[in-house]
């Protein structure tokens, strides 16, 4: 019964997430409301806040290993998306044709605040403020400091999916809606999570950062192929790398709210080889980047695919290396 509520719970975080797109990106084009006003507290939340809603859950309900780990856990199966698609679609070489300066600043944000966040974790600082960690504070002075070398696109951290002709009235009523079935249904997600934890004996890390990760995840997923359908190669990526910045953003809020000290000092060892993982899988994908500026239509497929086909391979030797932990 846990497996079958955790499921349903998926199915419906993932369909309101993604009414939540499309109803804000109706409300930014049909409402008085700014551009930067509605993308900021609409859009870019949108797809995230299955993250926000079932983290705030997992601390609600004392389990910091599934609040964590859903967090770090969905920012690693984003770039996961991206390899897949890669692969999938490796003849049109998406990677060939896109700007890499307009993604290159949020890729190399992400991979800084996986760092402090990996030497946290690998040499944890006694010094904390307020019950909150003193790596959350380095993130957010961090954050505010290369804020203005990142486009909006890249700070607003998704990107909508194309408008709806619906009335704006109706668009509002929806998304308002959509906002309360993503908490009921992300709450039931984690609590499902933790009781499927405590049920079958698996780590309520593996739980959190795969299981629950890839099922808040999947709104990221219908937004990469709503780009790849617009042949939007850039907004594709944008929106994975934008999303992983406001999962880290949402980290920092989720241990504001973590009453019992630094919510990085209460998780299992293992949430250490899923940060790592991050920094490897984002450090491939800045590769991919940069080598984009000396494009090669000569590449042959294999050496054009090799490096999402590490990054998947890592992914799934990571998961496996975390079950059995």
């Amino acid at each position: 019964m846990i497996f079958i509520i955790f499921f349903l719970a998926a199915i419906l975080v993932v369909t309101a997430a993604v009414y939540l797109n499309q109803l804000g990106d109706v409300i930014s084009k049909k409402s008085s409301l700014s551009g930067a006003v509605v993308g900021t507290f609409l859009i870019a939340g949108a797809t995230s806040l299955p993250e926000l809603t079932t983290s705030l859950t997992a601390v609600y309900i004392d389990n910091p290993d599934i609040a964590v780990g859903n967090m770090l856990g969905s920012n690693v199966f984003n770039l996961l998306i991206l390899a897949s698609m890669d692969l999938i679609y490796r003849k049109k070489r998406f990677f060939q044709r896109i700007n890499p300066n307009a993604n290159l600043p949020s890729a190399w944000t992400g991979l800084a605040f996986l760092i402090i966040l990996s030497l946290s974790l690998l040499f944890p600082v006694p010094i904390q403020f307020f019950n909150i960690g003193m790596e959350m504070y380095i993130i957010v002075l961090f954050y505010l400091f290369v804020m203005k070398y990142l486009t909006s696109d890249d700070d607003d951290g998704d990107h909508p999916l194309p408008a709806k002709d619906i009335p704006l009235s109706t668009a509002i009523k929806g998304f308002i809606l959509a906002v309360v079935a993503v908490f009921i249904s992300g709450s039931i997600l984690s609590i499902a999570g933790d009781k499927m934890a405590e049920v079958t004996g698996m780590n309520a890390s593996f739980v959190g950062s795969f299981l629950i990760a890839a099922s808040t995840s999947l709104p990221e997923l219908v937004s990469v192929l709503a780009a790849f359908k617009l042949a939007n190669y850039n907004m594709a990526i944008g929106s994975i790398l934008g999303s992983n910045l406001y999962n880290i953003k949402l980290l920092v809020l989720t241990d504001l709210l973590y009453q019992k000290g630094p919510i990085l000092k209460s998780i299992q060892g293992t949430h250490i080889y899923l940060a790592l993982l991050g920094i490897a899988m984002t450090l491939f994908f800045i590769y991919t980047l940069m080598r984009t500026r000396q494009v090669d239509r000569s590449w042959s497929s294999w050496n054009y695919i090799m490096p999402s086909l590490v990054v998947i391979t890592l992914y799934f030797v990571i998961s496996y290396r975390i079950f059995f932990l």
